[in-house]
């Protein structure tokens, strides 16, 4: 644009200077979308439709996956739904073999204990917390596509599926159940956290066929944060009666947390003096090697895998030993583990009479579930350089969770301690999870007896050490309000949300809270001026910088935001009162264009649809209603930059019925161009540089 510039003279600070150039001098032909088509545009290739149906995309979409299941197309398929017969073939025996033996061990270590601590955590027996991290960590070995990824029992899921259950199959108010009727109890409970097991993939692999696997972007990074680490609060509450040995009915419902506090507080004076001993003595020895852990993480002599397990296995061991040799449980009334039943269920349906009613559990779970497993496999899959696919993650945790379910399973999802804890151990790729349901079911099968004088209690203490992490996320708050205020706020909201009401209603509030800043941040932007940094092509809004040139009667404006319903009614406020049309032209929002330039009539606009990502029909209308006005106004109306879909829905609504072709251009430079010679100037033209 050097050539419609020309030379000048630059003025001193504070003052104002009248720029002379050639209008008659020419740069290119400005090019507009009809002659750029002409030059670069397809001939052979048919123009898509601009409006089909979606149900006829969705059906070409399924027509051309159908054709595909012939032949070499058929082994592709397979190759893309059975991750292992593509990395199977490529894998290192000599070199991976040990550390997935050894990570997988350890996982599976740690998923004994655990895994009965949050099937107390769901309300039903420990033996169906061992089912869970057997079955789901098999089929996700054979369908996920994160190798360093750790799935089975998950703190959240198990409080979230306790409380539906409770809610379900709530505990007789006269309680003192006899055997019988506590075995029934226990047996719609399981039967119930099945049937959410079974609706939770159900729906995931409802969203796997429709290739939903973007709706995780749904759930930010503030709102997932903030959902555990509140849900981390709820799970160190309700395992308050279990270190005290209280026998309290566990609270659901909104403020769930605050009554289960008062109940505990006024039932404390009869709390058990046993109990307490081993919630104490068992806190004492998992929570200060959980610190040590994270103190001498940097010593390479140090490791922490081991030490985490040891610090397991002997809380498990010294206190089934104590409550055996003092005999604990019959002098002192101390809830034990019991009997854990060899083998494995039979295969059985959940009863789905009660679906309808745990639909409304199971997609918080399912949306938790996908959005908690993809971000954390997405993490190691960028640290260790290879891809992960959100939505064969949706078929891998759908049917691991619909699948477990049969076997009496609860809901199950990546967690994120045992993730850790198994690349930590040396896991490299999902071999690591045959091992870890090795160690299982070696305790289903054979080392069951052993845990029949564990402590409840023990368990309680895992639960809370196991939240020590997502505790420490609130770490993150200060840097978080240094980066962006707006993700403080989600992130306040959502844990405020989640501690005082329900996870499940927690996580309501943060989604919508959060996709609520996204609206008000679309209504919130300014429309811009552009001005022509001189000896350059470039057009920058001037209050980036007063060095810009202007052409008085031209405008340049660039709009970058979406244009729908939202949007319309700002979008025509401000374009009216730049353009001084109707009642706009009273308003004095504030502007970033130099006074001598704004008193100047507009002769020629030119709106920068650059920013315009989409228009819906209302917004379309509002730029069809617009150039109608401008053309009644004697202002001729430019459009620059338009991407082919809000071209599109631009032309469905009308534009070529206000405008011409010839006034749609590639660019904002290319518009600029022809706006120059529509003023139609003869001679020298002077132009405001606002210094």
């Amino acid at each position: 644009m050097s050539g419609l510039l020309g030379s000048r003279t630059c003025p001193g600070p504070g003052e104002t200077s009248d720029l002379k150039f050639p209008l008659g001098a020419k740069f290119r032909e400005p090019l507009t979308e009809t002659r750029f088509q002409q030059l670069f545009g397809d001939a052979e290739q048919e123009p898509e439709p601009l409006a089909e149906p979606r149900w006829s995309r969705l059906r070409g979409l399924w027509r051309r996956r159908a054709g595909a299941c012939s032949g070499r197309g058929a082994w592709r398929l397979l190759l893309a739904r059975l991750p292992p017969l593509r990395w199977l073939p490529r894998y290192r025996w000599r070199a991976w073999l040990l550390g997935d033996a050894v990570a997988g061990v350890t996982v599976g270590i740690v998923h004994v204990p655990q895994g009965m601590a949050f099937a107390l955590l769901t309300s039903v027996p420990p033996v169906f917390g061992l089912y869970t991290s057997f079955f789901p960590v098999l089929i996700y070995t054979l369908l996920g596509t994160g190798r360093h990824l750790s799935t089975g029992t998950f703190a959240v899921l198990s409080l979230m599926t306790g409380s539906a259950v409770e809610r379900l199959v709530p505990e007789p108010l006269e309680g003192n159940l006899s055997g019988i009727e506590r075995e029934q109890l226990d047996a719609q409970r399981v039967g119930a956290a099945a049937a959410v097991a079974f609706g939770s993939g159900a729906l995931m692999l409802g969203m796997f066929a429709l290739q939903l696997g973007i709706l995780a972007t749904f759930l930010s990074e503030p709102v997932v944060k903030a959902l555990t680490s509140g849900a981390a609060l709820h799970v160190l509450v309700s395992q308050l009666p279990s270190l005290l040995g209280l026998p309290l009915p566990r609270q659901i419902g909104c403020f769930a947390l605050f009554k289960t506090l008062a109940a505990v507080l006024t039932a404390l004076p009869r709390s058990s003096p046993a109990e307490l001993t081993i919630s104490a003595l068992s806190l004492a020895l998992l929570v200060p090697v959980k610190e040590l852990n994270e103190l001498a993480a940097a010593a390479p002599s140090w490791s922490a895998e081991r030490s985490q397990m040891r610090s397991l296995a002997y809380a498990v061991l010294l206190a089934s030993v104590l409550c055996f040799t003092s005999s604990l449980d019959t002098r002192y009334n101390v809830q034990i583990v019991g009997l854990l039943p060899g083998g494995f269920p039979q295969p059985l349906l959940p009863s789905l009479a009660e679906l309808p009613r745990i639909l409304a559990d199971s997609l918080p779970m399912a949306l938790v579930t996908f959005a908690v497993s993809t971000s954390l496999a997405s993490i190691y899959a960028d640290k260790y350089s290879y891809t992960i696919d959100s939505n064969q993650e949706l078929l891998a945790h759908g049917v691991s969770n619909l699948v477990s379910s049969l076997f009496s399973c609860f809901p199950n999802s990546a967690t994120l301690a045992t993730t850790s804890l198994l690349v930590d151990a040396g896991g490299n790729t999902q071999l690591a999870g045959l091992f870890s349901c090795l160690v299982v079911l070696s305790v289903l099968l054979w080392l069951g007896p052993f845990f029949y004088y564990l402590p409840k209690a023990v368990l309680a203490c895992i639960n809370i050490s196991s939240m020590r992490q997502m505790f420490f996320q609130m770490q993150e708050l200060p840097q978080l309000w240094r980066i962006s205020r707006v993700d403080f706020a989600v992130w306040m909201v959502t844990w405020v949300a989640v501690v005082t009401l329900s996870v499940d209603l927690g996580l309501a509030v943060g989604v919508v809270f959060s996709m609520m800043t996204v609206v008000c941040r679309t209504q919130r932007v300014r429309c811009l001026a552009l001005g022509l940094a001189e000896g350059t092509e470039l057009y920058r809004p001037l209050r980036e910088s007063h060095k810009l040139l202007q052409v008085p009667g031209l405008r340049i404006l660039s709009y970058p935001t979406p244009l729908y319903f939202g949007t319309r009614g700002q979008f025509r406020r401000i374009l009216e009162w730049h353009l001084r049309l109707g009642e706009g032209g009273q308003l004095t929002p504030k502007t970033d264009s130099p006074p001598d330039a704004v008193a100047e009539p507009v002769r020629v606009v030119v709106l920068d649809c650059s920013g315009v990502t989409f228009a819906d029909a209302a917004g379309a209308r509002e730029v069809v209603q617009l150039a109608s006005r401008c053309r009644d106004a004697g202002i001729h109306f430019l459009l620059a930059q338009c991407n082919a879909s809000v071209l599109g829905t631009l032309t469905q609504a009308g534009l070529l019925d206000r405008v011409t072709p010839e006034q749609l251009f590639v660019s904002v430079q290319d518009a600029a161009a022809y706006a120059l010679e529509r003023l139609e100037l003869t001679g020298p033209k002077t132009c405001t540089v606002w210094v």
